[in-house]
């Protein structure tokens, strides 16, 4: 079970009947927002409401790595783009929906959806 605290921790418990053991896997020091799996669950989306968004990838257990910073204060979503885990989608409040590599973060594309946007 992976979760995030209000700091920006992130948190593993493995659970085991009635036993579990807690691990910190990361502190990237910013409000987590959400946590995405990637389809083949080998790597995770920190996603901050900053705009900011860090990789984490379980097996290798290491540092959280930054993959982009929107910088946008209307940031509201990231995800994975499928199949594959090379790409990331982004959506602003204002509808601008961007593509990202996730190698090294470059802007790929954006598309405006002319309307308002809201996660529920």
């Amino acid at each position: 079970l992976y979760f995030s605290a209000q700091e920006g921790i992130l948190i593993f418990y493995h659970i085991k009947e009635l036993q579990y053991e807690m691990k910190i896997c990361a502190d990237i020091s910013r409000p987590i927002s959400s946590l995405i799996f990637s389809p083949d669950y080998t790597s995770l989306l920190l996603v901050t409401d900053q705009g900011t968004v860090y990789s984490y990838k379980p097996a290798h257990s290491g540092e959280a790595v930054k993959l982009l910073d929107t910088s946008s204060s209307c940031f509201l979503a990231a995800d994975f783009l499928t199949p594959g885990n090379n790409y990331c989608v982004s959506v602003t409040i204002s509808g601008e929906v961007q593509v990202w590599s996730l190698e090294d973060g470059t802007f790929l594309s954006k598309l405006n959806l002319g309307i308002e946007v809201h996660v529920t």
